[in-house]
């Protein structure tokens, strides 16, 4: 598939809704014009950062402007659209989607003014994981390897005392530091680290002594 491929559906669909429609105009894709209104499309076969540029530096012109791609596939929509449609949303940029087998297009949003929203409970969120780690013990950037969240940390230190100490009460824990949240994590046991050996008395699973043996003093630091 070439754009090219993309622009007779497009044409088509806004000549139907009654725009005058003219190629490659001072290196616009598509205009359409309708009385005093102007579009700006742009066509590409995937949206990327080139396209970004060109369609905002197209902005300068008029508020219209649009980029027209390929329809994705359903699991292409799902996995990666959510991201890509806010970007172009905040950048006020419509999208269309066509269909160049169909020859049909849908207008899948609007150039609109974004309204910015904060998510509060997102931020609320994030400044409390801030809060609770008291050191560095990721790197900036990591995608394949496990995040050391507040959470994880805390089962970590409650394991180095368990293999240093042997069975033990959460309260006894609690005294050497490892917080309120450790009767929590003990009786979840979310990782598979800990086990009940009796009421209130909890040990380290075979799982949770490879743990300590694999991370070694860094589980002892506070």
């Amino acid at each position: 598939m070439q754009e090219t491929d993309l622009f007779p559906p497009v044409k088509k669909y806004l000549e139907a809704n009654g725009y005058t429609v003219r190629a490659e105009v001072q290196d616009c894709d598509i205009t359409a014009t309708k009385d005093d209104e102007l579009l700006i499309i742009e066509l590409k076969l995937n949206v990327n950062i080139p396209l970004l540029i060109q369609a905002t530096d197209r902005q300068r012109i008029t508020d219209a402007v649009y980029v027209a791609i390929p329809r994705p596939s359903n699991h292409t929509q799902k996995k990666r659209w959510k991201g890509v449609k806010h970007i172009l949303r905040r950048l006020e940029l419509g999208l269309i989607f066509v269909d160049v087998e169909l020859e049909t297009v849908e207008i899948v949003f609007h150039p609109l003014e974004f309204q910015k929203k904060k998510i509060k409970k997102r931020r609320k969120s994030l400044l409390q994981e801030v809060s609770q780690r008291d050191e560095n013990l990721n790197i900036g950037g990591s995608s394949r390897r496990k995040i050391m969240t507040a959470y994880r940390r805390n089962a970590m230190q409650i394991a180095a005392l368990l293999a240093e100490l042997g069975p033990s009460k959460p309260k006894d824990l609690r005294k050497l530091g490892t917080g309120e949240k450790t009767l929590s994590i003990l009786s979840s046991n979310f990782y598979g680290w800990f086990q009940r050996v009796e009421r209130g008395v909890y040990d380290l699973t075979a799982k949770g002594k490879e743990v300590v043996e694999k991370y070694g003093e860094i589980l002892r630091q506070k």
